[in-house]
């Protein structure tokens, strides 16, 4: 056999190994819980991807909210401590840190953690609203390890036929199985009930026994022992949270100029909340030569 032939055949057999490689399913890594406190349930590779730097706000930062923020720690320090503790439902005003919360909170019990001596971590597992059907699997995969773990899903809620709420009622304590005793199971939601509210009127409305139309789907907020409501925020709480990042950051400003200046901001956005609050200290600080982090 000839030189080119010889190449020629060496090309086809890298294009038929190119080819086998694309069908052939992607080699997952085995997972090390060591390598990082937060992970991203990735449904579809049924795997958990270390996150090692988590965007987060500092617990302190989060003014307004401090009922709240206490009863968020508490539950979850008891249950990094083996103690009995429930899952939570953080519902309410958009923009107020309900998603910040969660993950300040469970900062803060680490370093707590550290500081008292414990060689363990808590873990935070992050799994997105579509892949609540793949909750079942994920619990299997980390139920008998000896690590603790918060299953968290931010914006939860359902809609129109989408039936798979039932997976999570059963995942949290409904199951043959029930909730293993090394995970809780931490929402945000913009809706108490996690559906709208006008389905559940036209559930009402068109069901023979109005009384019990949505009573299966209202009950799912039920499995969460733990209420925490968020309210929109007082233009004193807004302007708390303001000077709460100014002072964090020590941006060389002026009360009487950045007062009038955050008003401003969130009346041009219609809404006073933390996150207005940080959007406005971002602008704040660019105009003043600053870049900030959330650490």
């Amino acid at each position: 056999m000839d030189k080119n032939n010889i190449n020629s055949l060496n090309h086809k057999l890298d294009k038929l190994i190119s080819l086998i490689e694309r069908v052939l399913p992607e080699e997952i890594p085995e997972i090390s819980f060591n390598d990082a406190d937060a992970f991203l349930w990735q449904a579809e590779r049924s795997f958990l991807k270390p996150v090692k730097v988590v965007n987060r706000v500092a617990l302190d930062l989060l003014v307004g909210v401090d009922h709240i923020r206490d009863q968020l720690v508490k539950n979850t320090r008891q249950f990094s401590m083996g103690y009995a503790a429930n899952n939570v439902l953080l519902w309410g005003a958009r923009g107020m840190g309900k998603s910040s919360l969660v993950k300040a909170a469970h900062e803060t019990i680490n370093e707590e953690l550290l500081q008292s001596g414990k060689t363990y971590r808590l873990k935070l597992i992050e799994i997105h609203r579509e892949d609540i059907d793949s909750l079942p699997e994920l619990l299997a995969l980390i139920s008998n390890l000896e690590h603790r773990f918060i299953i968290f899903c931010d914006d939860l809620s359902f809609d129109g036929d989408d039936a798979s709420y039932k997976s999570l009622k059963s995942a949290l304590d409904g199951g043959i199985e029930g909730r293993p005793n090394n995970v809780v199971f931490y929402a945000t939601s913009n809706r108490r009930h996690l559906i709208p509210r006008d389905m559940m009127e036209n559930e009402k409305a068109t069901a023979i026994n109005p009384s019990e139309a949505t009573e299966e789907k209202v009950s799912l907020s039920d499995r969460f022992g733990l209420w925490l409501g968020f309210h929109k925020c007082s233009q004193e709480e807004y302007l708390a949270m303001v000077a709460g990042y100014i002072h964090h950051y020590n941006l060389d400003t002026k009360m009487e100029e950045w007062k009038k200046e955050a008003l401003e901001w969130s009346i041009t956005r219609g809404n006073r909340s933390g996150r207005v609050a940080w959007q406005y200290t971002q602008d704040l600080a660019g105009r003043l030569g600053h870049n900030l982090n959330f650490k």
